[in-house]
């Protein structure tokens, strides 16, 4: 089919619309759109009807026959012209412009104005089917979307409102950077927006902790293969009495304490027997750092396996690694001796163990643990009583309880301190690389700031203290007053007291140890991943 010629006052079309030719040029003509005059080149207008038309305002809407001349055409290209005269009559430059617009709407009649001179192309009868059934599921798709944006609107959702909430939650989760439904809402893309609009729609509940995930952190405990406790010689030390002393409701015992004529025995978890350097266990552990400690529960950076195995107390008899001191009065440190052991253990909650500290073998404790205390002290190690506070949520209830001093804190508190300084000594005569925790002094003007007696002094000086570290040489910890110290006593619950356990146990056991590199490896992911866990739990 030909190309009609251009004349003067013929339809054309430009840009989509209807335009009327005002003038001919040799290479350009005047047309008249909706919005004024333009000057175009022929090649930039298609020819609808020659005219004559004297304005757009005579392409008025027209009523005909369409259905029936696109059954009369289905599956068949006819011209412009026909397919007008067919549906509405007459060819006119008002039917030329309505038969362009069944073209554009595209239900019976399809084309394009780079083919309208090759014809109207009249869909066949499974294209229009499948065209209406595509237009309804559009609609009710739309449909379906301003019920849920009005449900939005008024704080309630549906549960066939997942699909839409799905990226909005995956936005409050850090899991993505956009969403296209908070986006559509008009709302802000951040986590923030997100999250308070899952709230306040009840998809979630305040139950609901978006932070650790936030922050790249498991939601859920690590699941990692455990290698089986090995059948291997252990130091019968059952006969000792031992105390596990924790919070009330802790469920991860992994350090007790004894007390045998002059030696202070720390008895911790041994992990390490089911947890070997560089294990599928391990390398879990080690990419989460830290168990998550938050109010609705704890997640925990080994399988729960591994505390049912071995956490102290829990069985009747435990396997542990376990750290005889020989303690003079004068709460000064002797001899070290690091076995494998088997022990019996007994859990008491602070309080409990706070009503038998007056009692044998405790009572013996108590005078050597305050020697060691007062030697911290005139080491320079810096002593505050902040109150504290444990946070749980139970059943959607908030529990906030507040934390006695207890004598028995001091206690347990002052029996790890010993062993980790008695361990790190210990690693130090022995040739063990470990990482030692160390801190610089602070640089305090006046030395009475290190012993604050209100409790507006003891934040102004914590904000002072110079953060620990590890590292793998020793060094001093200004805070504690300590020499030489080595986190050591929660291999349960901290990766790198798990690596000190490692390398004690390889020790133990005259196997190879780790060199100073691959504990910088270690030491690196811990450092990568720790300031996420502790602003989780903040």
């Amino acid at each position: 089919m030909a190309s009609p010629t251009l004349r003067l006052d013929a339809l054309v079309l430009y840009k989509q619309r209807p335009a009327r030719v005002t003038e001919l040029g040799a290479k350009k003509i005047a047309i008249q759109t909706e919005n004024g005059v333009s000057q175009v080149r022929p090649k930039d207008v298609v020819v609808l009807h020659q005219g004559p038309l004297r304005a757009l305002s005579d392409l008025t809407s027209q009523s005909g026959e369409i259905k029936a001349a696109w059954e009369l055409l289905a599956g068949s290209t006819a011209s412009l012209a026909d397919v007008a005269e067919l549906a509405f009559g007459d060819f006119t430059p008002a039917t030329a412009w309505a038969t362009w617009e069944l073209m554009a709407e595209g239900l019976y009649f399809t084309g394009s104005p780079e083919n309208i001179a090759e014809g109207v192309v009249a869909r066949t009868p499974a294209e229009v089917e499948a065209e209406l059934a595509a237009r309804a599921a559009k609609a009710a798709e739309e449909a379906a979307w301003q019920a849920f944006a009005q449900r939005m609107a008024d704080n309630t959702f549906e549960p066939d409102d997942r699909s839409y909430l799905e990226d909005v939650a995956a936005l409050a989760l850090g899991q993505r950077e956009q969403s296209r439904t908070l986006r559509a809402l008009g709302r802000n893309e951040t986590p923030q927006e997100a999250h308070a609009l899952l709230l306040a729609v009840g998809f979630w509940t305040e139950m609901v902790n978006p932070h650790p995930v936030r922050l790249g952190m498991a939601d859920a405990d690590a699941n990692s293969p455990l290698d089986t406790l090995p059948d291997e010689p252990r130091r019968d030390l059952t006969h000792l009495a031992a105390w596990a002393i924790d919070d009330e409701g802790n469920t991860d015992p992994d350090d007790a304490i004894s007390w045998d004529d002059g030696r202070l025995w720390v008895h911790v978890a041994d992990v390490a027997a089911l947890v070997p350097p560089d294990s599928a266990a391990d390398l879990e552990a080690r990419a989460r750092g830290a168990n998550l400690y938050l109010p609705e529960g704890t997640i925990h950076m080994l399988p729960p396996a591994a505390t049912a195995q071995l956490g102290l107390g829990l069985t009747d008899i435990s396997p542990a690694l376990s750290i005889g001191i020989t303690v003079a009065d004068d709460g000064e440190l002797g001899e070290v001796e690091i076995v494998p052991s088997l022990v019996r253990v007994t859990r008491l909650s602070y309080a409990e163990a706070d009503e038998r500290l007056d009692e044998t073998p405790l009572a013996q404790l108590t005078p050597r643990f305050e020697a060691a205390m007062q030697r911290r002290l005139e080491n320079g190690a810096v002593e505050m009583d902040l109150p504290e506070a444990k946070i749980r949520v139970v059943d959607g209830a908030v529990s906030i309880l507040p934390l006695p001093t207890l004598r028995s804190r001091l206690l347990v508190r002052e029996a790890m301190l010993m062993a980790g300084e008695a361990v790190a000594r210990y690693a130090v005569a022995n040739e063990i690389p470990l990482l030692f925790t160390v801190q610089e002094a602070p640089d305090l003007a006046d030395p009475a700031a290190l012993r604050p007696t209100t409790l507006s002094e003891m934040f102004a000086l914590r904000r002072l203290l110079k953060p620990g570290r590890q590292k793998v040489d020793p060094g001093p910890h200004a805070g504690l007053g300590l020499d030489l110290y080595v986190q050591v006593t929660s291999p349960l619950r901290r990766y790198l007291d798990l690596v000190a356990h490692q390398q004690l146990r390889a020790h133990v056991r005259g196997q190879p140890l780790l060199d100073a590199d691959a504990l910088a490896t270690r030491l690196s992911a811990f450092r990568a991943v720790v300031g996420s866990v502790r602003q989780a739990e903040r």
